[in-house]
């Protein structure tokens, strides 16, 4: 507990974990706004651009949040990682720079038209402020997901005679097959997200009998889309992402699926317990061959367990990268159903009568972001040991100067404000929830449209 670099790595998983709450909710909302501008502006009733006012609100609160949360962590590079930042600030420097410069000035100028210039811009140019608002959020996601990238599957730099890391093609970094595959994945799981909160507020106003035009598009914008996108999820940019895991770092995916030894026809594990010190999958229940299919698309493929490489390359927290993997694919399995049956109910028109089916879409929102934080953590897990996969061991990229006492000690302060914004947000959104869109049009929008 008196390593630094314990609590080093505690602090930053503790805050980016906060910090994402916000962001894949705002650009998952971004899609959606786009869509109910559109819907909006293709058919004229007006219920539709009073949905959107509302979810541009939320998005406001969560843009917010995501501001203050995410300042802390450009600070943490310096502070508690500084051998790292010395290292590859040649690099990462340049995404995370172009991702300030160029996408979250973007986006935080959009969003004040957004929410403030509706009738100065008119319906167009309204509609044209929520595309750019989805430019500027997904192209942030785009530069932020090609610094991890290349964390994960570094390329595109140079080595400089003093040892640190340079960018000699930039193109080849921000288009790497790991920066567009990670992209795609991680921002449909951001529509997951987005769609399911949607959808849960929808199911609200609708089980309580309140604002029933905006509940009623709500759940006929999310439900659709939470439904595609759990899909596209899963498959094929899931897929993508495990194959390139299976190609490049085949030690993290041993630890994902608790493999120890090596063998063709390798079996799928959906349930057990990895016993590092025994070196086996504890009362494991599991489907045959279809790891070797998945990995390397053929079912009598050999699929290297960790025995087959050093223990100082394993991951550090096998348990934990393996619970992780497996609450991802879980909840993502279970997100296609539970959509798959309001989707069936809401093309049926029954939704809104079946209270039993109201419940579980009214109160499934939380598991979006529980399934993407297991999510990076099986990324950032599996990366490890390294910082940077093959170039830098996160061992080697702290703060020496910076002792456990004082990182411990920041810690808590942001354990505190975190909290007390946490509260402060949720406060704001019930708020929300509970005047709902506002003096707006009612349900007869709808149902003419």
């Amino acid at each position: 507990m008196s390593d630094p670099l314990f609590w080093h790595r505690l602090q930053f998983g503790f805050t980016i974990t906060y910090h994402y709450l916000f962001p894949q909710l705002t650009m998952g909302l971004a899609l959606l706004i786009v869509i109910l501008k559109g819907v909006a502006l293709r058919t004229g009733h007006a219920a539709w651009d009073d949905a959107a006012r509302f979810w541009i609100r939320i998005f406001g609160l969560s843009f917010a949040m995501g501001v203050v949360t995410g300042i802390p962590m450009e600070f943490q590079f310096g502070t508690n990682w500084a051998a790292f930042a010395a290292r590859t600030g040649g690099v990462i420097g340049q995404t995370l720079a172009m991702e300030g410069i160029f996408a979250f000035f973007l986006e935080s100028s959009v969003l004040a038209l957004l929410i403030f210039g509706e009738r100065r811009l008119g319906p167009r140019l309204h509609f044209a402020a929520a595309i750019a608002l989805f430019i500027g959020s997904w192209s942030s996601a785009w530069f932020i997901i090609a610094t991890n990238a290349f964390m994960q599957y570094p390329v595109g730099y140079d080595v400089a005679p003093d040892g640190t890391l340079q960018i000699a093609h930039l193109t080849e970094m921000l288009l790497s097959p790991w920066t567009v595959t990670q992209f795609f994945h991680n921002q449909m799981a951001s529509v997951v997200t987005g769609a399911f909160v949607m959808t849960a507020v929808g199911a609200y106003w609708t089980l309580r009998g309140e604002h029933p035009a905006t509940a009623r598009i709500s759940l006929r914008t999310g439900i659709p889309a939470a439904l595609v996108a759990a899909q596209l999820v899963a498959f094929p940019t899931g897929h993508m992402q495990g194959r390139l895991v299976a190609a490049h770092q085949p030690v993290a995916l041993a630890a994902m699926e608790g493999r120890f030894e090596s063998g063709p026809r390798a079996p799928l594990a959906m349930i057990g317990q990895p016993n590092v010190a025994e070196r086996k999958l504890d009362n494991p229940v599991v489907l045959p061959a279809l790891l070797s299919w998945i990995a390397y698309g053929d079912f009598s493929a050999n699929v290297r367990g960790l025995s087959d490489f050093p223990e100082s390359d394993w991951p550090t927290s096998i348990e934990l990268l393996y619970y992780a993997f497996h609450i991802m694919v879980g909840l993502g399995t279970i997100f296609i159903p539970l959509m798959a049956l309001g989707a069936f109910l809401l093309w049926r028109g029954r939704l809104e009568s079946s209270r039993w089916a109201l419940w579980p879409l009214a109160l499934a929102f939380p598991f979006p972001f529980i399934a993407t934080t297991a999510g990076w953590m099986t990324a950032e897990l599996g990366r490890q040991p390294w910082l940077v996969y093959g170039l830098m061991r996160t061992a080697d990229g702290g703060s020496p100067t910076v002792h456990a006492g004082e990182t411990l000690f920041s810690t808590l302060g942001f354990a505190g404000l975190y909290f007390v914004l946490g509260v402060l947000f949720l406060g704001l959104v019930a708020r929300e929830v509970s005047h709902g869109p506002g003096a707006g049009h009612g349900a007869t929008d709808v149902a003419e449209g």
